[in-house]
């Protein structure tokens, strides 16, 4: 039964590097399933630095996700408009077609906002790629941290 439980935490942390290319599936709260299901579901122990550790890069991961498209837009001259559409585009984008949706949609949406907000169409352009480096950006530095706190489990379990 163990062998069992132990795929579902692999499952569980496979489907966490998922969700950073579909957003529908929240990446980092589902890192946190497999941690449970080895606390409750193995009798397993885990150390309060551990926790504590999970916690702190969990709201980083959550802080990434909302400054990374805000920054990077409002950076190259990108307005408030542009910065909320960038943020309903990656929303939106989760929807069609991911991932290409993911970069798509927000770049478009930007770039349409900007071009509203009287940008000229480089201007628009310029903190349309903005909104497209966010993502990749964001999404590397998730993908980073996920692995630390991967790693970090696995170390307190065999160790």
């Amino acid at each position: 039964m163990d062998v069992l439980w132990w795929l579902l935490i692999g499952l569980f942390f496979v489907a966490s590097f998922v969700g950073l290319i579909v957003p529908i599936i929240p990446s980092v709260l589902v890192l946190w399933g497999g941690f449970l299901v080895y606390l409750f579901a193995l009798s397993g122990t885990l150390s309060v630095w551990f926790w504590i550790g999970m916690s702190v890069l969990t709201v980083f991961l959550l802080v990434v996700d909302i400054l990374a498209n805000i920054v990077f837009v409002k950076r190259t001259g990108g307005t408030k408009w542009g910065e909320r559409s960038a943020l309903i585009g990656v929303l939106i984008g989760a929807f069609v077609y991911p991932p290409f949706g993911l970069i798509l949609v927000p770049f478009a949406l930007v770039f349409i906002t900007e071009l509203i907000q009287q940008k000229t169409a480089g201007e628009a352009v310029r903190v349309a790629f903005a909104s497209f480096l966010a993502f990749l950006s964001g999404t590397f530095a998730k993908a980073v941290v996920q692995v630390v706190m991967i790693v970090w489990f696995f170390i307190e379990v065999w160790l």
